[in-house]
């Protein structure tokens, strides 16, 4: 890990990476299908295996935002075929399949401004953004929220659907995705779980947009956890569906996320029961919501393991 997010030999598997995806996927891994209420567009970007990347367009200014531009050629293309102004990069955290494209897309977009963490070491930053600032783009306006966990500088961004009669937006980056979250790299089960309780109160109607697609294996995993969960089984045949035709599995809600995703759920009776787990005797309620969340990271690293 060290190797990858910190050394020039983690840029270097990066670009092999965009280089096989490429060949691989000329067109991308997914279909992408565009989320459009009045005044907004969201455009979902695959790119490398299974990353996503998004373009939020303003379209009464055509000003536009990037989140996480992996691939700099397909964000890239995205703009042209929009015919867009591209106007922020806001960067979730500093791992190359979210920030390689920074460099690449500054130097075609020279006002172009870059928002993320200072905790992290993002490529070209030009604007660095504390916890619950906000940024506006055009008529878009993001607040950034600090989500510690799979990177100590970690951020998600939340789009205000207020002006356009829509709800909040999140991207969330590697902090939560459809069924699953990111890996703890750099903090610990109680900050991954504080991380993940500042997106759950964003409200249920707000939608999620993740970083990855990985809701097949995420609601696979996940349904070995709890085999009487109805809705977490509704799910799971919907996503089999959609990657059988390639399509695109976001976006979900967040009230949809706490009836099937485990992580989001340890503090469901049934889930702690299923893992085998009960509250001690003056255990303080966080600290056991934090010890299921651990239980359920370990087997689902067993479960990616096999």
């Amino acid at each position: 890990y060290s190797l990858y997010a910190r050394t020039r030999l983690g840029y270097l598997f990066y670009q092999r990476q965009v280089k096989k995806a490429r060949e691989r996927y000329p067109h991308g891994h997914s279909v992408p299908q565009p989320y459009c209420f009045p005044g907004v567009k969201i455009l979902p970007i695959p790119v490398l295996s299974n990353n996503y990347s998004y373009l939020v367009i303003d379209t009464g200014s055509s000003q536009a935002a990037v989140i996480d531009p992996s691939d700099p050629l397909a964000v890239q293309a995205a703009i042209e075929e929009e015919g867009v102004m591209l106007e922020a990069i806001f960067c979730t955290h500093k791992h190359w399949d979210h920030s390689g494209g920074n460099e690449a897309l500054c130097q075609k977009h020279s006002s172009c401004r870059v928002y993320g963490s200072t905790l992290d070491a993002i490529p070209r930053l030009t604007n660095p953004l504390t916890d619950r600032e906000k940024v506006t783009v055009g008529c878009l306006t993001f607040e950034a929220l600090a989500t510690p966990g799979h990177t100590v500088g970690h951020m998600v961004y939340v789009l205000d659907g207020g002006p356009f009669g829509s709800p909040p937006c999140l991207f969330s980056g590697d902090l939560l995705f459809l069924a699953g979250c990111g890996e703890p790299f750099e903090g610990s089960p109680e900050t991954m779980l504080a991380s993940l309780d500042v997106a759950v109160s964003l409200g249920e109607d707000t939608l999620l947009w993740p970083g990855h697609e990985y809701a097949l294996e995420c609601l696979t995993f996940a349904s070995l956890l709890e085999l009487d969960n109805s809705a977490l089984e509704q799910k799971l045949q919907w996503a089999v569906q959609q990657r059988q035709e390639k399509r695109s599995t976001c976006p979900s809600t967040l009230g949809e996320e706490q009836t099937y995703n485990p992580f989001l759920r340890t503090h469901r009776p049934e889930l702690q029961e299923a893992l085998g787990l009960w509250q001690a005797g003056g255990e303080d309620t966080d600290a056991f919501r934090a010890r299921v969340l651990k239980e359920v990271r370990r087997r689902k690293d067993l479960y990616q393991a096999t």
